[in-house]
C-alpha cells in the first residue's frame, strides 16, 4: 500500500457505521415486479423527504427474540437478527407484518389493527401466537454508507414477498405516502425530479429492474446466504459536482488510492491540460489522443519528487505540447524515460522529451522485436533487464533511509500484448504500472505475430504472483483510471481479466466446432457477437491470437 507520507490528504477516520436493516416488500403487478416505497419525514435527520424502503436500527431485543421467528437451514444468526429487525420496522412504519399463525396462515389486517405499533412488538406477537417469518426474508445486498458522511449506517437490504390480504398504512410520523412502484418507474420519476431518492436506493432499483417477477428475485437471493453485492461507495468530483461509484465501476480504485478516507476532492474529468496528482510522488498526464484503441488517451506517469528528480513512464506520442507539460511538471529534472513497449501511442515521445532535458536522461525499455509493425520500431539507449531496479534517492542519504524515502521501480518482463512489453512495480508504495497489459474498462488487443496469447496469459499469471509477493494494492494502466484498493481488488482485477480471456477463447472454440469448415471471419461473427461490429477488425487480431494458442495447445 502507498506510504502514508506519500498520501495527498491527511488521514481522517470515517465515522463508525451503525447497524440497521431495511426490507424491500415485493409483489407482482400487471407489468412485472413492484416494490413498496415510502417517503421519509421532511424533518428526518437522515435523508429527509427521500423515498425509501421501510427499515431502521437493529436493537438488542431483535437479537434476544430468535425463538419467536422461523429460521431456514443455513440462515446465520446475524441474518436472523437483521430479518427480525426489518420485520419489526415494517410493522412500526408501514403496518405490514411478516408473521404467520400456527396453521401457517399470514397475519391478517385484523391482527395488525389490534396491535399497538409503538408498543412491545415481541410481547404482542407472542400473545397472539404469531411467529415471525424470518425464513422468508432473504439477503439482497449490503450497503455501508460512504466514508465522507457524518452519520453512517451499515444496512442489509432484505427482500420478502408482501403477505396476501395486508395493506400498507404509514405511521404518518416517520413515513408517509406508501406507494407500490415498478423499479423502472421509480427511476424515471427520480430523473424527472419528482421522486427524490438517495444513492443506495437508486442503485438497488437499477439492479431490481433486471428481474421479471418476485419469484426470480427471491430465487436468486435464496442461492446463498451471502448478499448479491456489498458496497461502500466512494465519491469524487465530475464536472465540479459530487459523483458516487460502486466497487465495480471504473473510477472506484482511483478514489481508493487518492482519497482512502473518503475525502471528496479528487477530480475525475478526463483532460489533457494539466497533470493530475495521485500521490505526492505520482502524477499522471493524459495525452490528447483519445480513441477507440486508447480510451481517454495514453497515460504518461511521473514518479518522484523535487528532491529525487523524476522518472517518466510512457511519454506517449510525439506531441510537443504534451511533452512540454510533462517536462514542466517535473521541473525539467527528468532522470530516466521508460517505455513499457514500442507501440506508437507510448514510445515516440521519448526522443523529443529527452532532447528537452539537461543533463540528458537515458531512454530505457526493450528494443522492438522483428515481429513488430513498422510504426512500432523502437531502440532504447539501454535495454532493461528483468527484475532490474530503477532507483531515485535524495542526495546525501544512504541505506534504509535512502530506500524508504526514495522511489524504486522493479522491471517485470511481460510479453504478450507486445514482444517487448514490460511492467514496473513501485516497490515502496505497492503500485504496478501495467502499460497496455492491464487496462481499466477494456481488454487489450493481442495482435500477432508481435502479440502472443500464450505469452499474454502467462504474463498475467506472473503479474498476479508479483502482486502477492510485492504487496501490490493498485494498478496504474496506460489507459483509464487507477485500479485496486486496500484489499484484494488488484488481484481480483487480474482474475477477471484472465477469466474474460478464457471465456472468449471458449467462444472461439465453440464457433470452430459449430463451423468446422468456417473461416476466421465466420468464427469472428459468432465468438464476438457481443462486440459492436465496428470493432470487429480489431477483435479479429485477438481472435487470430486465440486461434494460434488453440493450435499450439492441441499440437497442430
Amino acid at each position: 500500500m502507498p506510504r502514508t507520507t506519500q498520501l495527498l490528504h491527511p488521514n481522517r477516520s470515517p465515522a463508525p457505521a451503525r447497524v440497521a436493516a431495511t426490507v424491500l416488500l415485493l409483489r407482482d403487478g400487471p407489468l412485472g415486479l413492484e416494490v413498496l416505497m415510502t417517503r421519509r419525514s421532511a424533518r428526518a435527520s437522515f435523508a429527509p423527504g427521500a423515498y425509501v424502503f421501510p427499515g431502521g436500527g437493529v436493537d438488542g431485543a431483535d437479537t434476544q427474540n430468535h425463538t419467536l421467528a422461523t429460521r431456514r437451514i443455513g440462515q446465520q444468526a446475524q441474518h436472523l437478527t437483521e430479518a427480525i429487525a426489518a420485520i419489526r420496522e415494517s410493522l412500526e412504519e408501514l403496518g405490514v407484518l411478516l408473521a404467520r399463525h400456527a396453521d401457517g396462515s399470514w397475519a391478517t389486517q385484523a391482527d395488525i389493527e389490534a396491535l399497538d405499533r409503538q408498543g412491545d412488538f415481541f410481547a404482542q406477537c407472542a400473545a397472539r401466537s404469531l411467529t415471525l417469518a424470518a425464513d422468508e426474508v432473504f439477503v439482497l445486498a449490503r450497503w455501508i454508507a460512504d466514508r465522507d458522511l457524518a452519520r453512517r449506517f451499515e444496512v442489509p437490504f432484505l427482500v420478502a414477498r408482501m403477505p396476501d390480504g395486508q395493506h400498507p398504512v404509514a405511521d404518518e410520523s416517520e413515513q408517509f405516502e406508501p406507494v407500490w412502484v415498478r423499479p423502472a418507474d421509480a427511476l424515471a420519476r427520480h430523473h424527472a425530479g419528482l421522486f427524490f431518492m438517495i444513492y443506495p436506493t437508486i442503485r438497488t432499483l437499477e439492479r431490481l429492474d433486471a428481474f421479471a417477477d418476485v419469484s426470480a428475485l427471491l430465487d436468486a437471493c435464496a442461492v446463498s446466504e451471502e448478499p448479491l453485492w456489498t458496497s461502500c461507495p466512494r465519491a469524487g468530483l465530475l464536472s465540479g459536482r459530487e459523483a458516487r461509484y460502486m466497487e465495480h465501476e471504473l473510477p472506484f480504485g482511483e478514489l481508493a488510492l487518492v482519497c482512502p478516507d473518503g475525502q471528496i476532492v479528487h477530480p475525475l474529468d478526463w483532460q489533457t491540460e494539466r497533470v493530475v496528482p495521485l500521490l505526492k510522488n505520482l502524477q499522471r498526464l493524459t495525452a490528447p489522443n483519445p480513441g477507440a484503441m486508447t480510451g481517454p488517451g495514453t497515460n504518461s506517469y511521473l514518479v518522484g519528487d523535487p528532491d529525487t528528480g523524476y522518472i517518466v513512464i510512457d511519454p506517449g506520442p510525439a506531441d510537443a505540447q504534451h511533452l512540454e507539460k510533462l517536462w514542466r511538471a517535473a521541473g525539467g529534472d527528468i532522470r530516466m524515460i521508460v517505455c513499457t513497449h514500442s507501440h506508437p501511442d507510448h514510445a515516440p515521445g521519448a526522443r523529443p522529451l529527452q532532447a528537452m532535458c539537461a543533463p540528458t536522461p537515458p531512454i530505457l525499455g526493450l528494443p522492438s522485436a522483428p515481429t513488430a509493425r513498422a510504426a512500432s520500431t523502437f531502440t532504447p539507449d539501454r535495454a532493461l533487464l528483468n527484475h532490474e531496479l530503477l532507483t531515485l534517492i535524495s542526495k546525501g542519504l544512504e541505506g534504509d533511509l535512502a530506500y524508504n524515502s526514495g522511489h524504486t521501480l522493479e522491471v517485470i518482463y511481460t510479453p504478450g500484448h507486445a514482444a517487448n512489453h514490460v511492467c514496473l512495480v513501485l516497490l515502496q508504495d505497492g503500485l504496478l504500472f501495467s502499460g497496455d497489459h492491464i487496462l481499466n474498462g477494456s481488454t487489450t488487443v493481442v495482435d500477432p505475430p508481435d502479440g502472443d496469447m500464450n505469452d499474454y496469459l502467462t504474463s498475467l499469471d506472473l503479474l498476479r504472483t508479483t502482486c502477492v509477493q510485492l504487496g501490490v494494492g493498485f494498478i496504474l494502466p496506460a489507459h483509464g483510471y487507477a485500479m485496486g484498493g486496500p484489499g484484494d481488488e488488484a488481484l481480483a482485477a487480474i482474475d477477471r481479466l484472465k477469466a474474460h480471456r478464457l471465456q472468449r477463447e471458449a467462444k472461439v472454440m465453440a464457433a470452430m466446432q459449430a463451423l468446422p469448415d468456417g473461416t476466421p471471419d465466420d468464427w469472428l461473427a459468432s465468438a464476438y457477437a457481443d462486440v459492436p461490429e465496428r470493432m470487429w477488425p480489431v477483435a479479429k487480431r485477438s481472435l487470430l491470437a486465440h486461434l494460434a494458442r488453440i493450435a499450439s495447445n492441441v499440437g497442430y
